[in-house]
């Protein structure tokens, strides 16, 4: 399964990440126009076996935001970029991904990377073994609620998908996400 799953990331992010590149230049000229700092912020993320990595995004925050997720900030919107919100909310900001897909730091699904200061979330995922999984850009959590999930609930559906992964449920999985992010269904902003 995983090498099949390591090959399928590769036929769809490399392709994908070409076709896409002129909208990424132009994303990465418009956030730096619009605000002090670098277009693309890293994130320092938990991977698989726990393993602290640099997860790229565009960078929709400003530079002076404290290192929390977004959900536990007390007014988000006061530190978003002039475009920030847009990015965000068309997940546009998760392109920048498509690298770490390509150098094997991320799958297509998983579930979503812990932010390195997580530590409520790494320990739960470590208890149910969901940590030998390759964190993905998307996953049965973010389909099945996305920031809007209680940790206990969202380790739920990543300990579900732990036992479920498969092409067929990844496939569908995607599918599922492209319907989300079209409708711009449980983004926090």
């Amino acid at each position: 399964m995983q090498l099949t799953k390591r090959i399928f990331d590769i036929a769809v992010a490399l392709p994908l990440s070409l076709l896409l590149l002129p909208l990424l230049l132009a994303l990465a000229l418009l956030i730096k126009v619009t605000s002090k700092g670098p277009a693309i912020y890293w994130s320092d993320r938990v991977g698989r076996n726990n393993r602290i990595f640099s997860m790229p995004k565009f960078r929709s925050m400003r530079i002076d935001t404290p290192q929390l997720p977004t959900h536990l900030l007390s007014d988000s919107a006061v530190y978003l970029t002039p475009i920030g919100s847009f990015l965000r909310r068309t997940s546009l900001d998760e392109l920048p991904q498509l690298w770490s897909i390509l150098v094997g730091d991320l799958s297509l699904v998983g579930p979503r990377p812990a932010l390195f200061n997580q530590d409520d979330l790494v320990a739960l995922r470590t208890e149910r073994g969901i940590h030998v999984l390759v964190p993905g850009l998307t996953g049965w959590a973010q389909v099945n609620g996305r920031d809007e999930l209680p940790i206990p609930v969202k380790v739920q559906f990543d300990y579900e998908y732990l036992h479920r992964r498969s092409l067929q449920f990844d496939l569908a999985i995607i599918c599922r996400t492209i319907g989300k992010v079209l409708h711009q269904e449980g983004v926090h902003h």
